[in-house]
This record gives structure tokens, C-alpha cells and sequence, in this order.
């Protein structure tokens, strides 16, 4: 699906963290729609290295990007010496996924770093090129917030929102001072192809998914029917990002579909896809502070980007279902 007129002929195109999930969706996006277009793929690929909490340090893997044609370079943003080796090319748009993105990594020095200090590295290399920004914020700036959650009314409750939260800060700032095009776009609960390699931190969706194709039934929480989340599909984050090139505002904006979905229905919605009849199985949720509904106020992503959210959890689901079953007998069954 094409979401814009602008062709980027001859424009080139950075994607930070781009053989990571909602990195590489968007390299082969331009490929398949953009072929006029210079792709430059930048990751940190994956060593093995884990964190404390036992997730690893990257996600990237190069199977995301096998059949991208474009150009890729192994590259860590924290390191300005690796930074310094795409000052050869002159970009015209940054889509920078890069990041920590697991909210349970508690080493704060690190995700500050991560998150934070190589953004304003990258936004000077973007100052220089004259080069818009679309960067990847998050709903985990949003913490305990009352839905539907507002830009504007935002209390992290972990270092990860808190650096999203605070990029977004820089990124008011540098277009205030610099009158720089800067798009942050606060994703919500996403889910789609690519994600698997993202191990535990994938969406449920997938992880139910992976059970029931194992013969298992899915595992919930109790009361999982009303535990709501806004559940958006790749598509409509990908979607969000290239329309945000068609204008020249700046600003912060949501991304979700604004109709919050139970875990329960992904359990229904698979189990109904899949062709199975499994009792949930359900458990005892251990964690002492859990929030209980997000809902994406998208009304200006609407008004000023043009977004309009194509799939619901079922068509999102459907849509899904068989890359599902493509990863449950390549990379799971019999391993």
C-alpha cells in the first residue's frame, strides 16, 4: 500500500535501526514504492550481549533486511566515530528507530545515552544536512495517564519513557531554535511482521500466536477481557512515518488507532484464525502496578499528517496470520 504522492526521486533516506522491526518494514516500504529513492539501512546488529534483566542488547538481525537491495552499514549511534562515516552522504530524511526500546532495562546511564544524548548527536547531523527528522517516540511517555492519552499530559513511570519523553523536549527545542522539521511519532502497542527477533519484548499478538500454533492454549491473566491496550498494525505505523515527510510541520504525534482492544480479543481473534478451540489458561498477574487501559488521542495525527488508521485488530490480525504461521515452522517448531 502506497501512502504518499511524493516519489523521492533522488532523495536519499536514512533508517536508523533499520534491521530492527519497525526498521526494516519501513527500507523495504521505500524500496517497493520508492525505487528512485538511495536507502541507507544504519543498525547496531545483534552480538549476543544481554542485559541484566537477560533481553538482549539488540534486536537487529539481518534476517529483517534479507532481500533489501539498498545500502547497509553496521553501526552503533552511541559512537560518533561510526556516526562520522555517513557524513559522506547528503540525506534528505531520517527515520530514526534506533533505541533501547525494552521498558524493563533499568540501567538508566545507558538508556540515557541510547535514547538521549545519540538523538542530539543525530539532530546535529540533521542540522547539517538540512535534513527532516522523523524519530520514534513512544505511549510509555504517557505512563499511568488517564485514557485517552494526550501530548501534553504525559508521567513516565520508567527510564525509557522518561528518554522518549525527553526527546521529545530536544526535538521542540531544536525546531524552535533552529527551525528544524522534527516529527516525533508516540507509537502505541504494535504488532506485525518482522517482529519475532525481538524475543521477549514481541507483541502478544505474536506470542499468543506462537503458543496456539505450538498446541497450547493461550496463557492470560485473569480478567484479561478488561485489560484494554491501543493495538496499532505496522502497516499504520508505517503509514504514519511516510506522511509525515508530505509536510513541513513539526511536532509530536500519537500513532494508534484511538479503539483500544482486550488481550482477550487477541486470543479470540487468533484461536478464530488459527482454527482452534483452546480454554484460556489463565494466571495470576504479578505485577503490583499494571496499567489497565491506553487509548491513542490521535485527532491531531489526523488533522495535521493525514493519518487515518487502516486496520482494526481483526483485519491487523488477518493480515498477519500467515507470517505468524512462516515464523511458527522456521524459526520455532522443532527448535
Amino acid at each position: 500500500m502506497k501512502y504518499t504522492k511524493n516519489e523521492f526521486e533522488n532523495k536519499t533516506i536514512l533508517i536508523t535501526g533499520a534491521a530492527g522491526f519497525i526498521g526494516s518494514n519501513l527500507a523495504f516500504y521505500f524500496q517497493e514504492n520508492c525505487p528512485k529513492a538511495r536507502v541507507i539501512a544504519f543498525d547496531v546488529f545483534r552480538t549476543g550481549e544481554r542485559f541484566g534483566n537477560g533481553n538482549l542488547k539488540s534486536f537487529g538481525h539481518f534476517k529483517n533486511l534479507i532481500g533489501f537491495k539498498g545500502e547497509i552499514i553496521s553501526g552503533d549511534i552511541t559512537k560518533k566515530e561510526d556516526l562520522s562515516r555517513l557524513e559522506i552522504y547528503d540525506v534528505d530524511y531520517i527515520f530514526h528507530e534506533a533505541a533501547i526500546s525494552d521498558t524493563t532495562v533499568l540501567d538508566q546511564e545507558i538508556m540515557i545515552k541510547t535514547n538521549v544524548n545519540a538523538f542530539v548527536d543525530l539532530l546535529e547531523f540533521a542540522k547539517r544536512k538540512n535534513a527532516k527528522m522523523i524519530y520514534a517516540s513512544s505511549g510509555a511517555t504517557y505512563g499511568d495517564t488517564p485514557s485517552p492519552q494526550t501530548i501534553g499530559v504525559e508521567n513516565p513511570q520508567n527510564v525509557y519513557g522518561f528518554s522518549k519523553l525527553t526527546m521529545d523536549n530536544i526535538a521542540r527545542e531544536y525546531t524552535n531554535r533552529f527551525g528544524m522539521r522534527i516529527v516525533g511519532l508516540r507509537y502505541f502497542n504494535v504488532y506485525g511482521r518482522k517482529e519475532f527477533f525481538k524475543e521477549k519484548t514481541a507483541s502478544m499478538v505474536l506470542q499468543l500466536g506462537l503458543q496456539i500454533l505450538s498446541g497450547k492454549p493461550p496463557r492470560l491473566f485473569f480478567n484479561s477481557d478488561k485489560i484494554l491496550r491501543d493495538f496499532v498494525y505496522i502497516d499504520d505505523i508505517v503509514q504514519a512515518n511516510v506522511l509525515s515527510t508530505n509536510t513541513n510541520a513539526s511536532g509530536i504525534y500519537n500513532v494508534g488507532t484511538s479503539k483500544p482492544r482486550s488481550f482477550q480479543d487477541i486470543a479470540d481473534i487468533l484461536q478464530k484464525e488459527f482454527e482452534t478451540d483452546y480454554q484460556t489458561d489463565y494466571f495470576a498477574n504479578p505485577h503490583k502496578a499494571y496499567q489497565m487501559h491506553t487509548e491513542a488521542n490521535i485527532a491531531s495525527t489526523c488533522k495535521e499528517l493525514g493519518y487515518e488508521p487502516k486496520f482494526s485488530l481483526e483485519e491487523g490480525i488477518k493480515n498477519y496470520a500467515s507470517e505468524i504461521r512462516r515464523v511458527y515452522e522456521s524459526e520455532v517448531k522443532n527448535v
